[in-house]
Formats: structure tokens, C-alpha cells, sequence
């Protein structure tokens, strides 16, 4: 089976993009990827049409050999711009892949390792009104929902970290107060803090039990987690802008993190997820996969973690079925907070090249935070 053509389609979620990719082949077969990279959907969709020339005509099966050349065929090795489209022309290939067969991408990957993904929302922005957060947490414990998860405190676009740190810890202890011990508590601080903050956060929010602080950390450097670990008993969670296991390579084997945020649309897809859990196993890591895309990203997510051991949480932003259904009308089933195997042949969705047209690319950026004193701090 020959791939015969490649598609992009940037879509508009209504705040945001969404980047899906179509791959077809001379046998009829078509498969669906997406892309990360949220706000920067022109330079993958460049990556992508760079691309076409080289896949043009070949077999649809040999992903690891189409990975390789992808990522290596350029001589200077695929970064995040470029990692993102060979995450989406990899998720497609496995589609194809399991379309062909006649079997769910998962049953590819040594089958299931459980019956059911368990995932995590969520939870409403509500800077630093702490009785709005605890609102929506228990909204989402009442819905089914296992987990809660909010981000770190800001005051509209201006980031104080040290007031934000002290509004954190006020918002874990309600929040827990609120939803009890049985309901799992993540907060993400999204790369915001510099070592010092990040400490006293951690070691404040030790007695409150979180499942584990997210990006505690600029990703950078990620040897700065050496002395944040060692500082720390929280569970600590990175990875959500890695573009290759490379970029893992050091967190892992050092184990300084206890969950890896594997983006399966910026890190090499499937392929690559595969390398990195492995790795992540030996070295008692578990799963937490990045998911803040759409329903194709959904997808390749929940065949991962389906077929891994070592699977913690998967990131579900919104409860599949209730967003962008026109577009991708076929998506994975949720039940009592949690998604529950395909069993359609490849990565179980669908994709309406029609409906996904009728959503044009926006220009869109994503938020902007800064210090009190105008400097540019990470969002």
C-alpha cells in the first residue's frame, strides 16, 4: 500500500486551532493524524508539505523506517516545529496500519495492558477565586470524573510568583477539603516558576497530597529537576514540550520525575511514545500523557496507554463526544471518568474533510503573562 497524497487541515476549535492530517494511499485506504503545537500550526503545516516529496509513493507499513527518515532526513534533527508533523504523519500511518489489518491500533502495539484509561479534566480557570475552583471541582466529581486539575494562579495577564504560590497552596487544602482523599488532586504550574518558587510550593503542598505538581519547572534545563527531586517528596510531572525521547533521555534515566508528560502530537507519535514508555518503565516512570488537542489526539492517546504497563493518567481537556463532533463525528467512548477501548479498526475515529473546511484556519496566539514590572513571563 503506497501513500499517494498528504492533507492538512487547521481547523477552528472557536479559541483556538486544531492541525488534522490525512494521509491517503493508492489502495482507498486513508488515515487521520494531528498535530501539536498550539499556536504555531503554519510551521508544522510547512513541515508537512516539506514532507509530501518524500513520502510520496512509499509503503505505508514501514513507519519506524518513514519515522527515521522524517526526523533524520533533513540532516538537522526535527525539533518541536518539525517533531509536531511527523507526530501527525505517524499517527496517520498507524492508522492506515490497523485500518489495513482490520484490527484497533492498540492490538499493533502487543494488546491491551487494561480494559479501561482512566483521565483527568479540566477544571475552571478561576485565577485566584478559590470557591469558583472548588464549584467546578465538584462538578466534576459528581459527573464521574476521578481526578480535578486547575493551573497556577495569575491575575488576568500579570503573573506574581509569589503571591501565586501562596493562592496555590490555599486552593490545594480547599480543594481537598472539598472533594475528600478518594478524588486524585493535580495542580499544573505550567513552567512558571523559577527553582526557589517551585520549593516552596512543593514542600507546601506535600501534606495535601496532590497526584503530582506539573512543570514545576522551565523545560529548558531539565537538569534544574535534580535539585528540586532531591528537595522534594511531591510526585513531579514534565515533559509536555518534549519533541523526541532525547529530550527525556536525562529526566528519566535520573529519575527525577514520577510521570512523563509524552505529547503524542509533538514527540514522534506513536513511534516514538513507545520508545519513551519503554524507557520510562525501567526507571519505575509512569505515563501521563499531554492530550490538550482534539479528538484525533484523544485517540492515539488512549491506544497508548491501553497497550503500556506503566500508564498513570491521560489528560482529557473535555469529555469525548461533546466537542468538534462535526468534524470528527466518530470518537472514543467515556464512562464514569473514564475511555474505554475502540474496537473499530485503527485508531477508531473519523475524520469529514467537508466539516473540517468549513472551520478556516483563524490567526490565533495563545495567552501572554507578564510580572508586575512589564518583563515576559512563561504562560
Amino acid at each position: 500500500m503506497k501513500i499517494t497524497g498528504i492533507e492538512t487541515y487547521p481547523v477552528w476549535g472557536g479559541e483556538r486551532n486544531y492541525l488534522f492530517v490525512v494521509v491517503d494511499t493508492d489502495e482507498g485506504v486513508y488515515g487521520v493524524g494531528e498535530a501539536g503545537l498550539t499556536g504555531r500550526e503554519l510551521a508544522v503545516t510547512g513541515a508537512i508539505e516539506h514532507f509530501e516529496p518524500l513520502l510520496i509513493g512509499e509503503d505505508t507499513f514501514r513507519t519506524e523506517h518513514l519515522w527515521q527518515l522524517l526526523f533524520r532526513g533533513g540532516f538537522f534533527p526535527a525539533r518541536h516545529a518539525v517533531s509536531a508533523a511527523i507526530s501527525a504523519v505517524d499517527l496517520a500511518l498507524w492508522d492506515i496500519k490497523g485500518k489495513a489489518l482490520g484490527v484497533p491500533v492498540y492490538e499493533l502495539l502487543g494488546g491491551r495492558a487494561r480494559d479501561r484509561v482512566v483521565c483527568y479534566p479540566h477544571n475552571t480557570e478561576a485565577g485566584a477565586d478559590t470557591s469558583a475552583l472548588v464549584e467546578s471541582c465538584l462538578k466534576t466529581k459528581e459527573e464521574g470524573w476521578r481526578f480535578v486539575r486547575w493551573g497556577l494562579p495569575q491575575d488576568g495577564e500579570v503573573f506574581q510568583p509569589y503571591r501565586s504560590v501562596l493562592a496555590a497552596v490555599e486552593q490545594l487544602a480547599a480543594v481537598r477539603g472539598a472533594v475528600g482523599e478518594e478524588t486524585e488532586m493535580i495542580l499544573d504550574v505550567h513552567t512558571r516558576l523559577e527553582m526557589h518558587d517551585s520549593l516552596r510550593l512543593c514542600r507546601e503542598a506535600e501534606p495535601l497530597r496532590p497526584f503530582f505538581i506539573e512543570d514545576p519547572l522551565r523545560s529548558e534545563d531539565p537538569r534544574s529537576y535534580e535539585m528540586l527531586r532531591l528537595r522534594t517528596a511531591v510526585p513531579l510531572a514534565a515533559g509536555e514540550q518534549f519533541g523526541s525521547k532525547w529530550e527525556f533521555r536525562e529526566l528519566v534515566e535520573k529519575e527525577w520525575i514520577d510521570y512523563a508528560r509524552i505529547d503524542l502530537c509533538i514527540a514522534g507519535g506513536i513511534t516514538e511514545a513507545k520508545k519513551i514508555a519503554a524507557m520510562c518503565e525501567t526507571h519505575h516512570v509512569k505515563l501521563a500523557v499531554h492530550n490538550p488537542l482534539g479528538p484525533v489526539s484523544t485517540a492515539a492517546c488512549l491506544h497508548l496507554n491501553l497497550s503500556c504497563p506503566n500508564f498513570g493518567v491521560q489528560e482529557q481537556p473535555y469529555r469525548p463526544g461533546t466537542f468538534l463532533t462535526d468534524v470528527v463525528p466518530v470518537q472514543p467512548e467515556w464512562e464514569d471518568g473514564h475511555l474505554l477501548p475502540p474496537a473499530r479498526p485503527g485508531l477508531g475515529v473519523e475524520l469529514d474533510r467537508e466539516a473540517a473546511k468549513s472551520r478556516p484556519f483563524r490567526m490565533a496566539d495563545l495567552p501572554h503573562l507578564h510580572r508586575p514590572d512589564g518583563s515576559v513571563t512563561n504562560w
